[in-house]
């Protein structure tokens, strides 16, 4: 399978993939620590996928993962276009269907990753509840 390159902040080419997998891999230790439970990663539906499935407080939460080694394209912040929240939305609405979770409160986060500045110490960045 090919995946695009990217290039981090001394031009080195990395893979999209790895740079995703290294960056879940990161989110999923932070998230853990401020109290969340994962639940599943890389949930991925026809036209969709969510990074991190997870709980926190009995609230359902579906974390959006996005890491930039340069900012040349924005910071991992701005790549969340409205698009991109309407596929996590659809494909939302499907785990919840598939694990009943009915009526019960579920959200949207986001956790940026930011290698810019250092590879060893990234900048990290939770926001919760993105489409409120």
């Amino acid at each position: 399978m090919f995946f695009s390159k990217s290039k981090d902040k001394d031009g080195v080419a990395v893979s999209n993939r790895s740079v995703g997998n290294k960056a879940e891999d990161l989110a999923c230790k932070y998230l853990k620590k401020t109290g969340y439970k994962i639940l599943e990663r890389n949930f991925t539906i026809r036209g969709g996928e969510i990074d991190i499935i997870a709980i926190e407080k009995n609230i359902l939460v579906f974390v959006e993962v996005k890491a930039r080694y340069n900012h040349a394209f924005g910071s991992p912040r701005e790549s969340i276009t409205y698009f991109k929240l309407k596929a996590l939305q659809k494909t939302a609405l499907i785990y919840i269907q598939q694990i009943n979770w009915g009526n019960r409160p579920y959200r949207f986060d986001f956790l940026g990753i930011d290698y810019a500045l250092s590879q060893e110490l990234p900048e990290i960045e939770l926001e919760r509840n993105i489409l409120n």
